[in-house]
C-alpha cells in the first residue's frame, strides 16, 4: 500500500494515476472528506489528516510499504517559518509512529542554497526527516513549468511576459508537474537504505525568452517579453497581498544569481520528457484562449 498525501494536486495525482495504472494500492490522505469519494471509485483507500496532526497523519501511514510527503507551500510565510515548522514537526511524529517501509519527501531544487529564502522551508524538512533513520528519499524539482499559468491572462490578452526570472535569455532549470508525479511514483517503487537527494529538471532549461516564443506559438499572436524590474517586486507582491515578501524576493534572486541550481548545473540530474511547449499549450487551451 502507498499513502499519498497531496493527492488531489497536480503532483500527487499524477503519482496516483501513475501507481493505480500498474494495479498498485493506492491509499488517498486526504483532508476534505468530500473529495474521498472521487478517490475510492478510482480504486483506492481513503484517508483522512491534516498535515499538521501526527495522529490522523501516523493512522493515515500506519502499514504502508511506501509514504510520500507533499507538503503545502507556504508562499506568504511569517518569519521563521511557523507554518512549515508545524506541519514538519506533525510529519516527522507521524513517520515515528507508524514507521513506513520507506518515504519520498517532495522538496525542492534550492532545498541546499546557502541563503535564508523561500525554499528554506523545504531545507528544514530535509534535516528533520532526513535524521529519522528511515529510507528516504528526497525529490528536488526545478522551478515548475506550470508555474506560467499566471502568465497567461497578459500573454493572451496583452501579448506580453513579464518575467521575475532575469536575464531574458538565461535558461533556467524547469519540470513539468506531470514529470514531477510519474519520478515519484517510479521512485516509490525503487528499494534503497538511507538518505537520498534526487534532482530532477525537463528535457532542456527553459529561459524567459523560451517561454514568451511557446506562448506566442499556443496563442498564434506575437508576445513580447517585458522584465521586471527587481526595485518593483515589494510593491507588487505587497500589492498582491503579501505581508512578508522578503522570502520570495530571495527564492527570485536565488535563480536569477544563480547560487538557487542543480549541482553541476543538471549534469546528474534525472531528466522529465515533457516539454515547456506541451505545458503552455496545455495552459492556453484550459484557459480557452
Amino acid at each position: 500500500m502507498y499513502a499519498i498525501t497531496g493527492i488531489t494536486g497536480k503532483v500527487g495525482g499524477a503519482l496516483a494515476r501513475s501507481l493505480l495504472a500498474d494495479h498498485l494500492p493506492v491509499r488517498a490522505v486526504l483532508r476534505d472528506v468530500a473529495k474521498a469519494a472521487e478517490w475510492r471509485a478510482r480504486g483506492c483507500e481513503a484517508a483522512i489528516a491534516e498535515m499538521d496532526d501526527a495522529a490522523s497523519l501516523a493512522a493515515a501511514f500506519t502499514d504502508a510499504e511506501g509514504v510520500f510527503v507533499l507538503p503545502p507551500s507556504e508562499f506568504d510565510p511569517e518569519p521563521g517559518f511557523p507554518e512549515a515548522r508545524r506541519v514538519i514537526d506533525a510529519v516527522t511524529e507521524a513517520l515515528i509512529l507508524a514507521r513506513p517501509a520507506k518515504v519520498v519527501c517532495l522538496s525542492t531544487i534550492g532545498a541546499d542554497a546557502p541563503h535564508e529564502n523561500l525554499l528554506t522551508q523545504r531545507t528544514l524538512l530535509e534535516k528533520a526527516v532526513g535524521g529519522l533513520g528511515l529510507p528516504v528519499t528526497f525529490l528536488r524539482p526545478g522551478w515548475f513549468m506550470e508555474n506560467a499559468q499566471w502568465d497567461v491572462p497578459a500573454a493572451r490578452d496583452e501579448g506580453v511576459l513579464r518575467s521575475f526570472l532575469q536575464p531574458a535569455d538565461k535558461p533556467f532549470p524547469m519540470i513539468a508537474t506531470q514529470d514531477v508525479g510519474c519520478t515519484a511514483a517510479a521512485l516509490l517503487r525503487e528499494d534503497w537504505s538511507g538518505t537520498r537527494i534526487v534532482e530532477l529538471e525537463g528535457p532542456a532549461r527553459v529561459s524567459p525568452n523560451d517561454i514568451a516564443r511557446a506562448f506566442a506559438a499556443a496563442l498564434g499572436h506575437p508576445v513580447s517579453m517585458e522584465i521586471v524590474l527587481r526595485e518593483t517586486w515589494k510593491d507588487i507582491f505587497r500589492a498582491q497581498g503579501a505581508r512578508n515578501p522578503q522570502p520570495r524576493i530571495r527564492m527570485i534572486d536565488g535563480f536569477n544569481e544563480g547560487w538557487i541550481d542543480f549541482a553541476n548545473e543538471g549534469r546528474a540530474a534525472r531528466k522529465g520528457t515533457t516539454t515547456v511547449e506541451i505545458v503552455i499549450a496545455d495552459l492556453v487551451k484550459a484557459s480557452g484562449g
